[in-house]
């Protein structure tokens, strides 16, 4: 076994870092849609054929998106490269790797947004890779954290890798939605709440209408989804699991407020922007808790000891 090397707390820090301004970047990208910029900046890879344009009204919002990216694209960079030459295991190698290619698609995406005047496509694609790519840093910063190493395994007793990994895909095809919603102007189609248009079965006419009320409908699939993974966690009556899935369940609920307030204040840009980076926290808490479900059940399962072939012993007997 190779020990480990004297880098690697920094190394995590790093993903820790990255993970953390990615999220940020989540945020600042929720603010361009929000406030209307994503063409305030006609051109790219320059901003109006500078690398400093005056930042006032939505060049403020676009340039200062498009720097935060720069920053997330170099902190994976260095982690990338750090990891490639420092870290023994391949796996964690090429999830480096990954990470930073999917870094450089965001950024040309980023740059195709601009260039094609917001097609629709390209649009929703960028957002769910600025997802994707979370989750990736997300798995970076945990295999290098010490509990990788030295967590004590616990047996899955309950189902929750299933329940964690069904969690972090109902939130993921919600946040799809989100983004076509978002990147389709479908937002206020539906501009009652709880209700739609004063029924609980809107009709379903318009493809914005549409849109917007499965995405609702998709909150509902969510909250159950982690409702069912929370009872999971505290039946394991591990802390480990339970404090994760009460974090999931407390952004779960704020993120159902915060779509709310969203229609009821026709999509005021400080709720509107908060939805779209808790979202994100959602899907990276529950992506979380189904990396430390796996490992550390995995890890239990390699260190059971085998069990005796006792039905074999007894006709030999």
């Amino acid at each position: 076994m190779q020990s480990e090397s004297p880098s690697a707390p920094w190394r995590h820090r790093l993903a820790v870092l990255t993970l953390l301004a990615t999220l940020a970047l989540i945020f600042i990208g929720g603010l361009v849609t929000s406030t209307g910029s994503g063409l305030s900046v006609p051109d790219w890879p320059l901003s109006y054929g500078m690398l400093m344009p005056p930042m006032v009204g939505g060049v403020f919002y676009e340039h200062g998106h498009r720097m935060a990216a720069s920053a997330v694209g170099f902190l994976t960079l260095v982690l990338a490269v750090w990891t490639a030459r420092r870290e023994p295991r391949r796996g964690v190698r090429r999830l480096a790797w990954a990470a930073l290619a999917a870094v450089v698609v965001q950024g040309l995406l980023g740059g195709a947004t601009v260039i094609f005047l917001l097609p629709t496509p390209v649009s929703v694609t960028h957002a769910c890779l600025a997802q994707t790519f979370f989750c990736l840093v997300i798995a970076l910063a945990y295999s290098t954290s010490p509990e990788w190493r030295e967590a004590s395994p616990v047996a899955d007793r309950v189902g929750l890798r299933g329940a964690a990994a069904f969690g972090t895909a109902v939130v993921f095809v919600q946040l799809l939605i989100g983004a076509l919603m978002r990147h389709t102007g479908a937002g206020l189609a539906i501009p009652d709440f709880p209700l739609a248009f004063g029924r609980l079965w809107p009709p379903l006419s318009d493809a914005g209408v549409v849109v917007h009320f499965v995405h609702r409908l998709g909150a509902v699939c969510v909250l159950g989804a982690i409702l069912h993974l929370a009872a999971r966690a505290w039946r394991s009556a591990d802390p480990r699991f339970g404090r994760p899935a009460n974090l999931a369940l407390a952004l779960t609920l704020i993120q159902i407020a915060l779509g709310a307030t969203a229609v009821l204040t026709q999509k005021s840009v400080v709720p509107t922007t908060a939805h779209v980076a808790t979202g994100a926290a959602v899907l990276g808490v529950c992506f979380f808790l189904t990396l430390r479900a796996f490992h550390l059940t995995a890890k239990s399962a390699r260190l059971a000891p085998a069990t005796p072939d006792l039905g074999g012993q007894a006709a030999h007997a």
